[in-house]
């Protein structure tokens, strides 16, 4: 098996993400120290959906248990051996690599074996997550601040000191604490549904570390190299957008995996945020090909100003929740995975921009995968990149300085000092790059002291590494970065984009980006075929992708193309009207998967993306924003109209407000746009603005909003759900259960055209170009 391809299988089978990867995973950790067992571990929050259990169990596990035990608060249940949390050899180890403060390993060894506290991350736009926070404090940690259970005062859950804005929690409420209580079961619930509905997110706190030193912009162009199943990846999209007048960002993330089912992670939980501004693609981390985007009129090489590498990794820092790891501990997992840490960092600095920034991360402890990759990276990069000093970057964080000196032990405990004592029979195991430099000087001018280390016993955390890179210039085998022109840029002869660099980090030659049909290949016959369809004429303007023949479909799913809308296609012109768009409306954006027939559902790109899809013809999921171009049929309704829709299926013109119906009875049937404006002048009403894509049929209006959706809505506006009517579609309130309304059945015969099971019905549920809209104008999952 070729380096290569050992490469791609390490990727795909040794990642026990990071927490948060809670959903991600700290970084992407190995199978073989417990990459399945993580469900057991954590013990808080029972039932409250974990990203990274979720996407550790569709992968497989060494336990055999399923995602209902994610969250046990000790040990196995079910008959399952409690496991011991005991391993001589990690404690050997470390101790002697001195990485833990003399006179805290007691503390260190006893945080490890405690299990991590459930962390929440806020997600969304600012103005809702400002309104999800304020219901948070306000409401639910309010009514938990004198609780009691069997006589013990309940620990309120607390903001993570070094967040920005209070944004990230942290609690050690337990299962059985969790059934004892009914005003806890009330918190649980609420975070179950927020949960599901995209607005709360299940991270582990260091993970959320990462994309904060990222310092990401607007305008900024992200590569997040090892992204499934996409929490840190959430992350970057959010503040692209943190300006929530701007729907098209300059910016955009290209999230990136080598295992195909993960990315369909990776869309699932981009797509909650609905930015136009990612792109999921599929391929091998090491040797992901540079891109390319067209700049007034010339093919150029696409360079990043900020990414993201955060690796897969043994994850002994995850401990507390992969409790696996205790027995299967051993230092041959970082010996094995360094040599493709290396080489995913390596290719990841070859496509940063000079002054750009790229974060290095892992949830190991072990300097084999963190000090001695980015040691390793600095000296081959011959002055190209610096370590930057973050140390004020994160105020309230705990942090220990990199080390700047270690040892590398095999699996049997024998100690080297440096590669001069390495037999020859150990070098395939042991490479010269694990150890420090020699060179004094050089070593001094590292930096090391600027990576942090992330100890469990110093904020009540996981093991977690960073290190923070700057390129101040091209690397030293790329100091004559390749333009492509003119005819030769559409001959697509990329592998001359990766010039070959130091035999141990020289990142491979691709010739393609994979797309998801081509995935878990590593045969140049599929890649030069992929080429070979391009260069024969079969791609036409605006297909982002041919579709792949049959026999090329070795893994993975086969997927229609993408093919941007051509200007003259007559689809366009009666949305257009319609709606009023304005002629600002990027109509060239837009996407649809299929070239003939009916196209029923549209998406759309930033002009940034448009440019790379146009420019590499590569698949990839999107989601379209339409709103802050409509002019037409746009209805601004009340709170209290927005209750009505929200808890009644059909409800009839009569119900809402005179404002609204005036403004509602001279359209036609069709889409229409409900929109909320907070009254500032009502500090106590919801503060955010709300946007619904409904449905104006002949005596009704309905609004188009998952439940879990609706559920989120009535809570920002003060309204405890307490049941549901399914045959009548009414959602049951505190207010509606404490008021008496008028029988369905008095209803004019005239007004019942909006019924349920009514034509008005049934047009409601055909597809509409038309989303949904979260508080910040941009359509959320449907």
């Amino acid at each position: 098996m070729g380096r290569r391809s050992r490469g791609r299988r390490l990727q795909q089978q040794q990642r026990p993400e990071d927490a948060e990867d809670g959903a991600e995973g700290g970084g992407k950790r190995g199978e073989a120290v417990g990459a399945g067992t993580r469900r057991a571990g954590q013990g808080l929050l029972v039932g409250l959906p974990d990203p990274e259990a979720s996407e550790a169990a569709a992968r497989g596990s060494s336990s055999g248990l399923g995602v209902d035990v994610a969250f046990l608060s000790q040990g196995w249940e079910g008959g399952y051996p409690e496991i011991v949390k005991e391993n001589k050899l990690f404690e050997h180890y470390y101790q002697e690599l001195k990485i833990v403060p003399e006179g805290e390993w007691g503390q260190f060894m006893d945080a490890l074996r405690e299990p991590l506290p459930a962390t929440l991350r806020i997600t969304g736009y600012k103005s809702h997550a400002k309104e999800i926070l304020h219901c948070l404090k306000n409401k639910y940690f309010k009514e938990l601040e004198d609780l009691e259970v069997d006589g013990q005062k309940v620990e309120v859950p607390q903001p993570l000191s070094w967040y920005p804005e209070e944004l990230a929690w942290h609690t050690n409420l337990s299962r059985k604490i969790l059934r004892k209580s009914p005003q806890l079961e009330k918190f649980h619930q609420f975070l179950v549904s927020e949960t599901e509905s995209g607005n709360i997110s299940r991270q582990e706190a260091v993970s959320m570390i990462p994309p904060l030193l990222l310092n990401v912009r607007p305008h900024h162009k992200i590569l997040d190299m090892c992204a499934a199943p996409g929490s840190k990846t959430t992350q970057l999209i959010e503040m692209l957008h943190a300006d929530m007048n701007v729907p098209f960002p300059e910016g955009f993330v290209i999230a990136n995996d080598v295992d195909n089912k993960r990315c369909y992670l990776l869309v699932h939980q981009a797509k909650r945020l609905s930015s136009p501004c990612i792109m999921v693609v599929n391929h091998d981390a090491s040797s992901i090909p540079r891109l390319q985007i067209d700049v007034d009129g010339r093919k150029e090489i696409l360079f990043y100003d900020r990414i993201l590498c955060d690796v897969p990794c043994s994850g002994d820092g995850t401990m507390r929740k992969n409790i696996d790891v205790w027995k299967k501990w051993t230092t041959l997992n970082s010996l094995q995975l360094h040599g493709l840490q290396l080489r995913i960092a390596t290719r990841g600095a070859e496509q940063l921009a000079e002054g750009g920034r790229m974060v290095y991360s892992t949830c190991s402890l072990n300097p084999i995968e963190d000090e001695a990759v980015i040691a390793s990276l600095l000296e081959k990069s011959e002055g190209a990149l610096e370590l930057a000093d973050v140390s004020d970057e994160l105020p309230g964080l705990k942090w220990m300085p990199g080390i700047t000196q270690w040892k590398v032990m095999t699996k049997d405990g024998q100690w080297f000092t440096d590669w001069d004592t390495v037999p020859h029979s150990r070098h395939t195991q042991i490479r010269p790059t694990m150890f420090p430099p020699k060179d004094p000087e050089k070593l001094q001018a590292m930096h090391l002291e600027r990576c942090l280390r992330i100890l469990p016993h110093h904020q009540n955390t996981g093991g977690f590494f960073v290190a923070v890179l700057v390129k101040k210039s091209s690397m030293p085998w790329n100091k004559r970065q390749p333009k492509l022109q003119g005819k030769s840029a559409e001959t697509r002869e990329s592998t001359q984009l990766s010039p070959a660099g130091p035999a141990e980090g020289k990142p491979a030659d691709p010739s393609k980006l994979e797309s998801p049909s081509f995935t878990g290949t590593g045969d140049t016959e599929i890649a030069h075929a992929a080429e070979d369809l391009e260069n024969n004429g079969n791609k036409k303007d605006g297909v982002c992708g041919p579709p792949p023949s049959k026999k090329m479909k070795l893994f993975g799913f086969k997927e229609d193309p993408f093919v941007f809308i051509p200007e003259d296609d007559p689809l366009f012109p009666p949305i257009e009207k319609f709606y009023a768009l304005a002629p600002s409306f990027p109509r060239m954006n837009l996407l649809t998967r299929t070239t003939e027939g009916k196209k029923r559902q549209l998406y759309m790109v930033s002009k940034e993306l448009r440019n790379v899809l146009l420019n590499n013809s590569e698949k990839m999921k999107g989601i379209y924003t339409l709103y802050p171009f409509i002019n037409s049929r746009i209805i601004t309704v009340s709170m209290e109209d927005v209750k009505i829709l929200l808890t009644q299926e059909n409800p009839f013109f009569r119900k809402l407000s005179s404002e609204t119906y005036s403004q509602a009875k001279d359209l036609a049937k069709g889409s229409v746009v409900l929109k909320y404006e907070p009254d500032s002048a009502n500090p106590d009403a919801l503060q955010c603005p709300i946007v619904l894509c409904g449905w104006r049929g002949k005596a009704s209006i309905r609004t188009f909003v998952p439940k879990n959706e609706r559920l989120h809505y009535l809570r920002m506006m003060g309204l405890e759900v307490l049941g549901e009517k399914k045959k009548e579609g009414v959602i049951l309130t505190n207010e509606s259960a404490a008021s008496t309304g008028q029988p369905e059945n008095e209803v004019p015969e005239e007004q019942r055209a909006g019924e349920p099971n009514s034509p008005d019905a049934e047009e409601a549920n055909s597809p509409d170009v038309t989303a949904a809209c979260d508080p910040a104008g941009v359509p959320p999952p449907r």
